[in-house]
């Protein structure tokens, strides 16, 4: 497994071999996505720190040990890239009429604004003629009923809207054994686990944990405290949280973020605690149908408990061993 990281982050300590990259900051890039009104000339505020490269550099080299290199490259090095990139983009903005200024003069002002498109409401030529502009569906309308669907027959997937009972949930026979439902929602404090190590991500944790909200209901019935550490487990793994007491949740339900930095006490053994509070040590590894296969971490059953043995130290943060020879 071989990964390019900026940081000693849960990804880069479970690879063999870690190329270390360049992070934004340190390489040069022009920064847009469909929906922004700007883009931005990207320039680099330092060299790479250390023995980083930027992903550009690293994959040509692999690409020259490879053989290949001038495929790869084009014959281009990174600001090569960006003027080619950018002369395109100047090149379709003319086919529409729109003036845009030299990458020389783009670069040195920093951004230059995007046209922004009139408002639009959705599907409003389809409304205005159904005919003339039609839907990209196998009848051009909005179908409630899908022959394409049905026909491959999935037990899970039909061709219509249907309610089917979640894999787990408080009905279930599963909730006598594991009673709380366990939401895994999008992190506050971070974008998904990217900047855990952050000092805004880290000024949410508790007791060192990532925290797991629940009501005074369940908590008082378990003799939790608001502030203590718990182990949150199930039939797949465990992992140790710190509790939030809080009824601004649900009796029966738990949550606990996505993200946190994934610190096993045991790499490698299945069904090791997991110390930091990653929920993906108790949610399901299932698709949500046949057909889709998107994530199911919201059908998930957990029990929660006081810990109150000494808990071993979170260690994903600490720097990599470094052996000299």
């Amino acid at each position: 497994m071989v990964v390019h990281e900026s940081w000693w982050n849960a990804t880069a300590r479970h690879a063999d071999i870690v190329l270390p990259v360049a992070t934004t900051l340190e390489r040069n890039d022009i920064g847009c996505s469909r929906s922004d009104h700007y883009i931005f000339a990207m320039q680099r505020a330092i060299a790479p720190v250390g023995k980083s490269r930027t992903d550009y550099t690293i994959f040509s080299d692999l690409a020259a040990r490879l053989g290949f290199v001038e495929r790869f490259t084009e014959g281009r090095d990174e600001g090569e890239w960006l003027r080619h990139i950018y002369d395109r983009f100047r090149q379709g903005a003319a086919e529409h009429g729109i003036e845009t200024p030299s990458f020389d003069d783009f670069w040195e002002a920093g951004e230059i604004e995007a046209p922004r498109p009139p408002p639009q409401v959705l599907f409003d030529r389809f409304r205005d003629d159904p005919e003339a502009h039609p839907l990209k569906t196998p009848s051009g309308r909005i179908e409630l009923f899908s022959d394409k669907i049905a026909s491959f027959g999935y037990d899970d997937c039909r061709g219509h809207p249907i309610w089917l009972e979640p894999a787990e949930w408080l009905g279930a026979p599963a909730a006598e054994r594991f009673p709380l439902h366990l939401i895994s929602n999008q992190p506050k404090t971070r974008l998904h686990s990217q900047y855990d190590n952050g000092g805004y991500s880290q000024s949410e944790k508790v007791n060192g944990r990532e925290p797991l909200v629940l009501n005074s209901v369940g908590a008082d019935a378990r003799n939790i405290e608001d502030g203590d550490l718990v182990r949150v487990f199930n039939d797949r793994g465990a992992c140790l949280a710190g509790a939030v007491v809080s009824n601004a949740i649900m009796p029966g339900v738990v949550q606990l973020p996505t993200g946190a930095w994934y610190d096993p006490a045991e790499p490698g053994k299945a069904g090791s605690l997991e110390l930091h509070g990653n929920p993906n040590v108790l949610t399901l590894d299932k698709g949500t149908s046949e057909l889709a296969q998107g994530p199911s971490a919201q059908s998930a059953l957990v029990e929660v408990e006081r810990f109150d043995g000494v808990a071993p130290p979170v260690t994903v943060f600490g720097p990599p061993t470094v052996v000299r020879e």
